[in-house]
């Protein structure tokens, strides 16, 4: 069991996550390759703002998996 914990801190180690500001293109999911300024910083994810809504005028935001995204 330890050393399966052991070996996803691992591969979640590898992974690059993006800071608050930082801007990022989506590789997976409905807004594959999308780009966007990341809004929230969490543990498995981030909430990204890719655009605006011109009729309501406000954000359209999504969320997207550490693992689906790439920082420019």
């Amino acid at each position: 069991m330890s050393e399966e914990k052991s070996k996803n801190n691992t591969e979640n180690s590898n992974i690059k996550k993006a800071n608050v500001g930082d801007m990022i293109e989506i590789k997976k999911g409905d807004e594959k390759g999308k780009k966007g300024k990341v809004v929230v910083s969490r543990e498995n994810s981030v909430i990204v703002e890719i655009g605006i809504n011109t009729k309501r005028d406000e954000p359209i935001k999504t969320v997207v998996n550490h693992k689906n995204y790439k920082l420019i």
